[in-house]
């Protein structure tokens, strides 16, 4: 196996990952509807600053103490689907409890590193991503090449397809502006996407490593 046919096969891994609707498909579509297409490019930014971290951490070895020790793999497991539930319960209460906001030049800068960081935080917080990385790191390294240079290569190919499939979802997310873009709409998103990560928090919460 070349580095080129380990990257290509890869990529197909990567893309089915990607293709299966999760937190990050909810974070991006919401920031869609209820932001703009910036904020979900930006949350988009911080979803791949996420996996291309757990992609380097695992490629480089440290995080297979989360694979060799229950403790730590629960630890992180715990904080991450208490921040799920946390970001989704914000979600519905806000919803439920909708003002005006004024749109400030600080407010808006402010959105923007608050879409970035929410799609980090939830992605750095989900051990199950560095697990993965784990698993098939040496799974697609020839042999003979450098495991750091190749972790970091797959992580850049996870990436760009996360980003591939985030520009799709904008998209959709555009063409079908004028109606997702009513207050309506953008409340129903809100309690849509709060349930979706409250759920997913519980299923973090309760999952064996």
């Amino acid at each position: 196996m070349t580095v080129t046919s380990a990257l290509l096969s890869f990529a197909v891994v990567a893309a089915l990952m990607t293709l299966v609707p999760g937190v990050d498909t909810a974070l991006i579509l919401r920031s869609a509807v209820t932001r703009s297409r910036l904020d979900a490019l930006v949350a988009a930014l911080g979803i791949c600053s996420g996996v291309f971290a757990w992609g380097i951490i695992a490629a480089a070895g440290a995080s297979a103490v989360l694979a060799a020790s229950q403790r730590a793999y629960q630890i992180l497991t715990y904080a991450g689907a208490a921040y799920l539930m946390f970001l989704g319960g914000q979600m519905i209460y806000r919803s439920l409890r909708r003002r005006e906001l004024e749109t400030t030049n600080v407010a808006v800068a402010s959105s923007k590193w608050k879409a970035y960081g929410t799609g980090l935080v939830t992605n750095l917080l989900n051990p199950k991503i560095g697990v993965f990385y784990i698993a098939v790191i040496p799974q697609f390294t020839p042999a003979g090449a450098n495991a750091l240079l190749m972790g970091i290569a797959l992580s850049a190919v996870h990436v760009a397809m996360t980003l591939a499939w985030a520009g799709v979802l904008i998209l959709c997310a555009s063409l079908a502006g004028k109606w997702l873009s009513t207050p309506k709409a953008v409340t129903w998103m809100d309690r849509i996407t709060g349930t979706v990560l409250v759920g997913f928090g519980v299923k973090v919460a309760l999952s064996k490593p």
